[in-house]
């Protein structure tokens, strides 16, 4: 029995939910998303609570059982406050700024990384060693953020590279001399 996928999803004022078939638009303050449901599971909205419910017991029900109901939580809190990711930049010389839509990086390549925001994600640059990636669809800002990481992954001799602010680098020993 799936104790995410049973429990209800709760719509706060100012939300609007429709359905159409296996397919959900959540609109909201901050604007709208819409997703394609698995044709096995039933969502079914009654007045401002929405159930997810599966056919019957068969492993894939079972598996997705949860995560519809998960994806649809998601994009009901997304329309209402913003998913927000925050980086840390460290390194000598390391530092990352904001040019319009672009985002900056210098990372010790011999050329600075250019980014656009894509659409529904913004990007937001505190200080030159800090990027808060922030919108609406929880995945895409996870995704965001991953890419950015990925342009200069953490190094664990030095500490140097991209993190997420709540990442904790486990630091090497570096070689030992002789003796």
């Amino acid at each position: 029995m799936s104790r995410i996928g049973n429990s209800p999803i709760t719509v706060p004022a100012g939300v609007e939910v429709k359905l159409d078939g296996n397919k959900i638009t959540v609109k909201g303050p901050k604007g709208s998303l819409e997703k394609e449901l698995h044709s096995n599971m039933k969502v079914s909205i009654d007045g401002n609570v929405i159930k997810v419910e599966r056919p019957n017991d068969d492993p894939l029900n079972k598996s997705i059982h949860g995560l519809t109901r998960t994806l649809i939580n998601n994009m009901v809190n997304g329309v209402v406050t913003e998913y927000t990711r925050t980086l840390e930049v460290n390194g000598v010389g390391y530092r990352a700024s904001k040019q319009g839509k672009k985002l900056v990086l210098n990372l010790g390549y011999s050329h600075p990384i250019e980014m656009v925001e894509p659409e529904g994600i913004f990007f937001d640059v505190p200080n030159p060693n800090q990027i808060v990636v922030r919108g609406m669809d929880k995945e895409l800002v996870g995704e965001m953020a991953a890419v950015i990481r990925t342009k200069r992954p953490p190094e664990v001799y030095r500490g140097k590279g991209i993190k997420y602010a709540e990442e904790t680098i486990r630091r090497k020993e570096g070689k030992a001399g002789k003796k």
